[in-house]
């Protein structure tokens, strides 16, 4: 613990030296610098004294997401100029080293001045992040976006050519500050008009009673043909936080559990119902949470129990880890698996159609969109709301539109 502080502290010491070398290149006022000094200072103790006060009883609070996303705000902007800066270094020493030992020119310095452009650059580049994750806190959590996905399945029950779903995902309602935005993301689910709404899971942070201001809200989606299905996800067994005792953990738990049908979802617990449209059906199969990462309650097994190899399968699962893992290998074939839990890391570059980047993707295979492995499919939802840092730069928050239709996916 000692050793991973004293490393912490270094690796502090280098990036503010670091940034300062940037900034003192540019500019010469010295009451400018001090200042720059002893704010630097003071935001470094306020995030290590508000980590201090982390009470794991409690578990995240807006305290905690605000001083996550000060640090953030802070030090990627840093991190990029030491990169920078430290990449120069090597090329002074490099160029220090040649002309101390093959021209012998004792005239020159060792170490060649540090060059303006370079740190320009380098203020530059750390302007990017350090206004992309301000605008992330201000705006983009609640940027909603209604993402439209058709998937093309040969075997396709006929009456269900067309058939549409909305899906959403990790509300963490505990996260939200802003219930008119909250109401508008509302609306904006209600009007896709969809024949059937999923819901795969986090409902909360933590605790239950998080959700109790929201209910009202949620209740406002409204009644789908077909039905209102949800599951659980990581966050819904309250497992990141310390209960005084096991017997408040399952209260919690049973609470949790309870939310769903408080706003008209039925929660599915390892197991699965059909949906019958004329005189054709599917399977809607929903596991409890399994990740590999993660808490292990989903029982394939137990939740496909009745179903045949032949019969149309969707199924509500969590983390899309399980996909690989266990989903894929099933004997059962699903058809189609709906997931969410990555939030594409909530920070990413994504231009629909063209390009699509996250630090998320270095984790989980399928971490955000549609996938496809031997004609089986996965659609991961980027999420409804936000966890730990309070924003979203570039993978904005997601309203899924799903049509399934008959016959073979063109693209």
């Amino acid at each position: 613990m000692v050793l991973r502080l004293l490393i912490l502290c270094v690796v502090l010491f280098i990036i503010e030296l670091y940034a300062y070398q940037a900034l003192r290149t540019l500019v010469k006022s010295k009451w400018i610098l001090l200042a720059y000094q002893i704010i630097s200072a003071l935001l470094l103790v306020f995030i290590v004294y508000s980590f201090t006060k982390f009470d794991r009883s409690i578990g995240q609070t807006s305290q905690t997401m605000r001083t996550l996303g000060l640090l953030l705000l802070i030090y990627i902007p840093k991190i990029i100029l030491t990169l920078l800066l430290f990449g120069e270094d090597i090329y002074r020493i490099s160029v220090g080293t040649i002309n101390h030992f093959v021209k012998f020119n004792d005239s020159i310095d060792f170490l060649p001045s540090r060059r303006k452009f370079v740190s320009q650059i380098g203020l530059g580049l750390a302007a990017v992040p350090f206004f992309s994750l301000i605008y992330g806190i201000t705006i983009g959590k609640y940027n909603y976006k209604v993402i439209k996905q058709q998937i093309f399945f040969p075997d396709l029950p006929d009456a269900f050519d067309g058939f549409t779903i909305t899906q959403i995902s990790d509300v963490h309602s505990g996260s939200f500050d802003n219930p008119e935005k909250i109401n508008y993301a509302i609306d904006l689910v209600n009007e896709q008009n969809s024949d059937m709404i999923l819901f795969t899971g986090d409902i909360v942070n933590t605790d239950a009673k998080e959700m109790h201001p929201w209910l009202d809200t949620f209740n406002r989606i409204k009644e789908h043909k077909y039905g209102k299905f949800s599951v659980l996800g990581n966050h819904d067994y309250g497992e990141y936080v310390t209960w005084p005792s096991d017997a408040a953990k399952e209260e919690n738990f049973q609470a949790i559990k309870n939310l769903y049908g408080r706003i008209g979802f039925k929660l599915m617990l390892n197991e699965n119902t059909f949906i019958e449209k004329g005189s054709d059906k599917i399977a809607l199969v929903g596991v409890e949470n399994w990740g590999v990462k993660f808490k292990k309650a989903g029982d394939l097994h137990k939740a496909s129990q009745g179903l045949s190899k032949e019969e149309f399968k969707i199924l509500m699962s969590h983390d899309p880890s399980h996909w690989d893992a266990e989903i894929n290998k099933h004997p059962k074939d699903f058809h189609l698996t709906l997931s969410g839990h990555t939030h594409g890391l909530q920070f990413g570059i994504e231009i629909p159609g063209f390009f699509k980047w996250s630090p998320a993707q270095y984790v989980y295979e399928q971490w955000a969109g549609l996938y496809e492995k031997t004609g089986k499919y996965i659609y991961v939802n980027r999420g409804f709301g936000f966890h730990a840092y309070p924003g979203r730069v570039g993978i904005m928050p997601e309203i899924t539109v799903i049509e399934l239709k008959k016959g073979k996916n063109v693209a």
